[in-house]
């Protein structure tokens, strides 16, 4: 039965499948990489430096000798970890406070809007390299910056779900019942608001992982020697000449991330779209 179910899931919303499919492959094998190898991606070997994919060293080895595989695999894990949680926070803020503006209206609404239109008039990677200058590099502030960069999205998100829901006759009757606003907004706006805000958090994932690779091609992501993508990106690109493999490896690595979650977010989309489910 299950067996059945999971098939149709799969012939239904295939992008989804192939995303989690490959995701899974990614992190399964980011995974197995470093239980199985167990290198130090910040250990240094000079005498090693500039070596190209070889048995010992799949990936080749930078200007230290530091293995490129190993500092893949961890990067691979700083970039998830800064995008999903970037996201998560965002998503978590954007959603209350569009609630609050879509359910309250008035003063609040006219408030928490004008800062989410001023936010939202920067661009990405304008507003997360102003955060990141005021704060400083390091991952905790990396995260916080991805935050603030795509809170105002979801603000405008859960305010114009709320302006829908708020509207309806149960909403009206939970008012005649005397509940309160903020119960009002927890039992009964929130679940209605939830799902179309997680499915746009699935796909501002990949959007989140870009800029952290953006921030860390230009300095300002984990401090050195912690390796990241785009930093790995950055340091091989004066070297594609004569070593490619220093920026190829953890380059293809990103794409497959962010191609990853942008099919899930795809069939997340389509799954809850009723129109798609329709046709």
């Amino acid at each position: 039965m299950s067996r059945s179910i999971l098939g149709r899931v799969i012939r239904a919303h295939p992008n989804m499948a192939a995303g989690c499919l490959m995701l899974c492959l990614i992190l399964g094998g980011s995974a197995i990489v470093g239980w199985a190898r167990a290198a130090d991606p910040i250990r240094q070997a000079i005498v090693e430096s500039f070596q190209g994919p070889s048995i010992l060293h799949p990936f080749g080895t930078d200007q230290y000798g530091r293995d490129v595989l190993a500092r893949t695999t961890y990067g691979l894990r700083v970039s998830l970890l800064v995008g999903v949680s970037g996201v998560l926070l965002g998503t978590f803020v954007g959603g209350i406070l569009g609630i609050i503006a879509g359910f309250k209206l008035g003063t609040i609404d006219q408030l928490i809007m004008r800062v989410t239109d001023a936010l939202m008039s920067f661009p990405l990677l304008i507003l997360g390299l102003m955060v990141m200058a005021a704060l400083g590099s390091g991952v905790v502030k990396l995260i916080m910056a991805i935050a603030v960069s795509v809170t105002p999205r979801f603000v405008r998100i859960a305010r114009a779900q709320t302006l829908v829901v708020r509207e309806t006759e149960y909403i009206q009757a939970c008012r005649a019942l005397g509940q309160s606003d903020l119960q009002i907004m927890s039992d009964h706006v929130l679940p209605n608001v939830a799902g179309p805000v997680v499915v746009m958090g699935s796909l501002w994932t990949a959007t989140a992982i870009r800029i952290e690779a953006s921030l860390s091609f230009i300095g300002l992501s984990v401090r050195p020697p912690t390796p990241s993508l785009g930093g790995m990106v950055r340091e091989g690109f004066d070297r594609l000449a004569d070593a490619p493999w220093l920026a190829l490896f953890p380059g293809l690595a990103l794409l497959l991330m962010v191609f990853a979650f942008n099919l899930i977010g795809d069939g997340l989309r389509d799954w809850t779209d009723p129109k798609v489910r329709r046709g």
